[in-house]
């Protein structure tokens, strides 16, 4: 008999995606709109990056990789994690997958069966959950608090913790809300995951992205329960060319690898070589990361500047490139909030599906001369209302 899978029926689209993609539509149609909605770096991808993407076609790197990586980037990519996270990471105990997004599928896919529960601190990036299920698992959420800085509290994870549970999701600095956790907590949380024996899922994608705080690593901590994902995304404005990565226990990777060979076989070969040289051209890179990451400071400062001079509330993000700012004072809940900023001509994403009820997220990944328009158009609703 035709028809759809019951887990296909069952899986949502990612809200974020299609959110993006009516914004560029209705730009593409000429309204006068202000995207806040992407989560991509505005800048183009660094030069000495696409120079080698061109060196690799020049010289016929067009064939098939392994499923888990050229070599030459598995080993750059455990130097990368031995070098910027303090963990021992052999390049077997790499993988090199089509985004970071591909990785936590696959890595979800490689340790869940039926029933297993995957603790998620609310609010989420919305494919996590999502991830989860497809997988046979049950997300278990765990809420973060404004008022604590959406910094996620050991003791309430400790609570949530079952029998069943298979894993735990941590992703600092955090999307949708900026925070970044402190070493003491991630400490903890690894510690929970030593003591109950379960994985912990560190997303670390948006790790350069930090202006106060500094980056750790749980899998310092816990390395045989911990499986660390991160990609060339949004540190080196690689969103397109579908590069992420992973290191983590050597079954779990190789689990991972065997997910690939029978669904992508292996990432795009040209832009692995690309990726290459954003990991060991470290002076280049390091120059670029500097300068995206002081550019996205400032928005951050004029765009939470500009929120409380008109009166809308919130929590300051110390990383990646978004705020959750709070919509009661537009409506009375996120969705009727999002419909009226369209309307008066800024695009941004409701927070149902982060789990962020109450908000929307911003991204600032976009021009000063935009937050500029977006913040008029926002004091624009508030008189309105």
């Amino acid at each position: 008999m035709r028809g759809l899978s019951q887990r296909v029926k069952a899986m949502k689209p990612s809200a974020t995606v299609a959110v993006n993609a009516r914004a560029l539509e209705l730009k593409r149609q000429g309204v006068d709109l202000v995207a806040l909605t992407a989560g991509e770096p505005d800048f183009d991808t660094p030069e000495h990056v696409k120079e080698a993407a061109r060196r690799a076609l020049a010289q016929g790197k067009t064939k098939y990789a392994p499923p888990a990586g050229i070599p030459e980037l598995r080993e750059a990519v455990a130097e990368k994690f031995r070098r910027e996270n303090g963990l021992i990471v052999r390049p077997e105990e790499t993988i090199v997958t089509v985004g970071g997004k591909q990785a936590l599928f696959n890595l979800f896919q490689a340790i869940l069966d039926p029933g297993d529960e995957v603790i998620v601190l609310a609010p989420y990036w919305v494919s996590y959950p999502e991830m989860v299920r497809f997988a046979g698992g049950v997300p278990v959420e765990v809420e973060t608090r404004p008022e604590e800085g959406f910094v996620p509290d050991p003791k309430r994870v400790k609570r949530a913790i079952t029998p069943r549970t298979k894993a735990l999701v941590v992703n600092s600095p955090n999307n949708p809300t900026g925070a970044v956790y402190p070493e003491e907590v991630l400490r903890a949380l690894a510690e929970l995951a030593q003591a109950h024996d379960f994985y912990l899922i560190s997303d670390e994608i948006y790790e350069h992205l930090i202006y106060e705080g500094t980056h750790f690593s749980p899998g310092r901590v816990a390395p045989e329960h911990t499986i660390t994902v991160n990609g060339a995304a949004k540190a080196f404005a690689m969103t397109g060319w579908r590069i992420g990565y992973a290191c983590g226990p050597k079954e779990v990777i190789k689990a991972m690898a065997d997910v690939s060979s029978q669904s992508t076989t292996s990432p795009d070969t040209i832009a692995q070589w690309a990726a290459l040289e954003a990991l060991t051209n470290q002076e280049a890179s390091r120059a670029f990361v500097e300068t995206a990451r002081e550019a996205y400071r400032r928005r951050r400062d004029l765009l939470l500047e500009g929120l409380a001079r008109v009166g809308l509330k919130a929590v300051r993000p110390q990383g990646a490139f978004y705020i959750l700012m709070d919509t009661t004072a537009i409506a009375e809940d996120e969705v009727k909030a999002a419909e009226k900023l369209l309307e008066a001509g800024v695009a941004v994403v409701p927070g149902t599906d982060f789990a962020a009820f109450g908000h929307v997220r911003l991204s600032y990944a976009t021009s000063e001369e935009n937050l500029r328009k977006a913040l008029e158009r926002f004091a624009q609703v508030l008189q309105k209302v």
